[in-house]
């Protein structure tokens, strides 16, 4: 056992409060946070899948038809060699039609802010002129709805009283930072709502201080485990096939080196006292950013404002990639699928991915997503492994007995079941042809747009539980910064050796096809 003046390395020094680390919750059963994740996640999608499965359209034959004709004159076009242009007209129809053979009723339930230029209220204007204030307040009340059930399950009556003012201004908070972020040139920069989120929280914490009566809505955990079980219906294991052995080897092979590499350089060179600061840092900067951060930090009980620590340096340094990389990449002429999969493999946020993607054409937005998309797949393997590792190493101590089946599965975060199933899940209605397909898209414009509101919310909370004394003090002497820069340099680089070596000389005709 670890005494007052020697806690056991990797976890918070005795006497700091349970709610300033990142748990799992495992002493209280099923009525835990990762379980209640996995309940609001689950019961989503379920329900959005059982809504537009029974709405289904009255002309579904007709739709087919349409599909299909569009499917034949597509391949003519191709076999006729036709110019690109009429091509990616043909490739459009196809894409339309498909989309078509699937209808989520609850598509135009459910809204966030939307764009502006000048005038900040034009961001509750939708692209068709309609208001968007009454699905916000949809989602409002449905997620108001969701976490209020599971709070109240939590903490009864007590924690639950001053939930309802308390959650109506940190989603206030998290409305202004959607738009915030939707300001034409602020979007255009990358600059995307969770680093809104975030400081806005942080601007309050640090200035005036964090108001009591908001402490029953700041529920973190909560929101975003709850995100990434949503997160699951847009991972799908089919990515993982279409790209084949390329995309493991760049995203399986080159990430679990950087993670160790890295985690053992914070350690043994820079001497990082925190391991659990330590380990987020490198999950985050190798895996996927703030996903692959948030379950990691639940397995190795990470405090909250390390937590915070990672996530910054992971937004700030997305920001930079995503203009930098794709503009490195066409000045030195990188072939795009190339270039693609250099982006996927190294810039953090899915989002930015797309964007920085998207720079390089089709080509390079597609190999960019898809590789993205493997690496996100490694989010639950990377959390299992290190709450595997932080049992039997990190806390073990010399002469204890090697843990139990039970105390590895009592650390393991339990919200990635969550998300594994909402995967597997979703993959299979995929691979049940194009309606499946379309369904999956139709349901993903839901799921999607509520992840996007669970994300906010938590990035909002990590804010107004977080003060810069804190994040000073895991920034003395630089380390951090230090670790992330050089884990991100080894990242870059063996992410472009992989890639090149894939796509130029062992499966060339894998990059021929994606182009």
């Amino acid at each position: 056992m670890a005494d007052a003046e020697n806690p056991r390395p990797g976890q918070p020094p005795v006497g700091d409060s349970p709610d300033d680390v990142v748990t799992i919750g495992t002493d209280r059963g099923w009525n835990t946070e990762d379980w209640w994740a996995n309940f609001v996640g689950l019961f989503v999608l379920l329900g959005v899948l059982a809504v537009t499965l029974a709405y289904q359209p009255s002309d579904l034959s007709e739709r087919q038809a349409a599909y299909e004709a569009a499917k034949t004159e597509y391949a003519a076009l191709l076999a006729a060699k036709a110019d690109d242009k009429t091509l990616e007209s043909a490739n459009e129809k196809v894409v339309k039609a498909q989309a078509a053979l699937a209808v989520n009723p609850l598509q135009s339930y459910l809204a966030k802010p939307g764009g502006w230029t000048s005038n900040p209220a034009d961001a509750f204007v939708g692209k068709k002129k309609e208001s968007l204030i009454v699905p916000i307040v949809r989602v409002f009340l449905v997620t108001f709805a969701l976490f209020g059930v599971a709070v109240w399950n939590l903490g009864g009556t007590s924690s639950t009283r001053g939930f309802p003012a308390a959650y109506l201004v940190v989603f206030l908070l998290a409305t202004i930072a959607y738009v915030a972020s939707g300001q034409v040139v602020i979007n255009n920069l990358g600059l995307e709502y969770a680093l809104w989120a975030l400081l806005g929280g942080l601007l309050i914490s640090n200035t005036i201080g964090t108001p009591v009566f908001l402490k029953p809505a700041l529920r973190t955990e909560l929101y975003i485990k709850a995100g990434l079980v949503l997160y699951g219906a847009e991972v799908l294991l089919d990515k993982l096939v279409a790209l084949g052995m390329p995309g493991i080897f760049i995203a399986w092979v080159v990430t679990p080196i950087v993670l160790v590499s890295t985690y053992i350089f914070g350690q043994r060179v820079l001497k990082i006292p925190s391991r659990s600061l330590n380990m987020v840092i490198c999950a985050d900067m190798s895996v996927c950013g703030v996903s692959a951060a948030i379950a990691t930090a639940a397995a190795c009980r990470a405090k909250k404002e390390e937590l915070s620590l990672a996530i910054s340096l992971s937004l700030g340094f997305t920001v930079i990639m995503m203009i930098a990389l794709p503009a490195f990449i066409k000045a030195v002429g990188i072939d795009p699928v190339l270039g693609g999969a250099w982006i996927g493999g190294t810039i953090d946020s899915t989002g930015a991915v797309a964007a920085a993607g998207a720079a390089l054409g089709p080509a390079g937005e597609l190999t960019a997503t898809m590789i993205k998309t493997i690496q996100n797949i490694l989010i639950g393997v990377i959390a299992f492994s290190v709450a595997v590792y932080w049992v039997t190493c990190v806390e073990r101590r010399p002469g204890d007995k090697f843990p139990s089946l039970w105390e590895i599965w009592r650390r393991f975060p339990k919200f990635v079941l969550g998300f594994l199933l909402a995967s597997l899940l979703f993959t299979w209605l995929t691979s049940t042809g194009p309606t499946g397909e379309a369904t999956t898209a139709a349901i993903s414009k839901t799921s999607g747009q509520l992840r996007g509101w669970c994300f906010c919310l938590a990035f909002v909370s990590i804010g107004l539980e977080s003060n810069f004394r804190e994040l000073s003090k895991q920034l003395v002497g630089g380390k951090p910064l230090v670790l992330y820069v050089c884990g991100q340099a080894l990242n870059v680089l063996l992410t472009f050796l992989m890639a090149w070596l894939m796509f130029t000389k062992v499966f060339p005709d894998a990059a021929a096809a994606l182009r």
